[in-house]
């Protein structure tokens, strides 16, 4: 068991399930799945295993790796106290701008921005603030802004949405993960989103569009805009994108939190000796794509007379959430 890789792995989907009855959308099923980490780390020496994680996660990849890193120290016994990772940080602002810049633009029917968002990235990879938030000012960037304050969609209920939480104080939440935790996270036995929504909101303690409807397709993007215009002006602190931590949880064990583009990302190692017993994330997609979240809130009762036009409400919603593997679309 001293080498081995990973081939053809299935990162996994997000499976939403639609029931319509009277025109309407009567019934919805969400589903995330997702690859066994444990299965394929379990047994395996722990420094060995920290080689293969960053083939296991397609994206965000940085931020993976440092929650493995982190994580396992804390095993070791030593934690880390809460601190900006710029190598995180970066590559979710680069998540940010793909999304807000590429994929947006197109769901509202636009054309995607590529020199933009060419600019943008290297804006953050040479940290040229100022310059990326002249970009961000820009009139086509400013048109996407205004489309979605404009027409955001149906109003929707206000988010519900994470705390911000360290490694340290998540003990006193979750004393300890588990496989069904991970699998529907919850914050004290509700759904709840992490990512950009919930850290903006724990700043401004409203929603980021303040008087405007509350719109759950507005509402994120405008969020991930907002967290890319706090960077601009230095505005991170500890707590936002970018940001790790790790304890010890028992001896032999440990936990890593890393805020990555999409949310908080939960690695939990146990130990035996120097192999891994068992090993547990708790990944963003599973609290915002949450079978009883705001995806599953927000969907129903949508109209369903027009399929095509439901189907393209639902890529629209689910790109918002923004899960970090495809999703598939099934009618019962």
């Amino acid at each position: 068991m001293t080498n081995f890789r990973v081939q053809n792995l299935d990162p996994g989907r997000v499976r939403v399930r639609l029931t319509c009855e009277g025109g309407r959308v009567s019934a919805i099923q969400v589903s995330s799945e997702r690859p066994d980490v444990a299965r394929l780390l379990r047994g395996r020496a722990a420094d060995q295993a920290m080689q293969v994680i960053p083939s296991l996660f397609a994206l965000c990849g940085e931020a993976q790796t440092r929650a493995a890193a982190l994580a396992l120290a804390a095993a070791r016994g030593e934690g880390c106290p809460v601190q900006m990772d710029s190598a995180v940080q970066r590559e979710a602002l680069r998540e940010h701008l793909w999304r807000c810049l590429l994929d947006l633009p197109i769901l509202l029917g636009e054309a995607a921005l590529h020199r933009e968002f060419v600019s943008a990235v290297k804006c953050v990879t040479d940290g040229k603030r100022g310059d990326l938030r002249a970009l961000l000012a820009s009139p086509p960037v400013g048109a996407l802004c205004e489309m979605l304050r404009q027409g955001g969609g149906p109003p929707s209920s206000a988010p519900h949405v994470l705390p911000p939480l360290d490694a340290k104080n998540s003990l006193a939440e979750w004393p300890r993960l588990s496989a069904e935790f991970c699998r529907r996270p919850n914050w004290r036995g509700k759904a709840a989103e992490t990512g950009a929504i919930a850290r903006q909101m724990s700043v401004v303690h409203q929603a980021p569009t303040g008087e405007e409807p509350v719109t759950l397709l507005s509402t994120r993007w405008l969020a991930r805009f907002g967290e890319l215009l706090d960077w601009t002006t230095g505005n991170l602190r500890a707590g936002a994108i970018g940001t790790v931590s790790a304890a010890p949880v028992a001896p032999g064990v440990g936990r890593a939190i890393v805020e990555t583009a999409r949310g908080m990302l939960m690695h939990e190692i146990e130990l035996h000796g120097d192999r891994i017993a068992d090993y547990l994330i708790a990944a963003p997609t599973e609290w915002n794509c949450h079978p009883q979240g705001a995806m599953a809130d927000h969907l129903l009762g949508q109209d369903a007379v027009d399929r095509d036009a439901l189907r393209r409400h639902v890529t629209k919603t689910v790109a918002a959430l923004d899960p970090c593997v495809p999703f598939e679309l099934e009618w019962a």
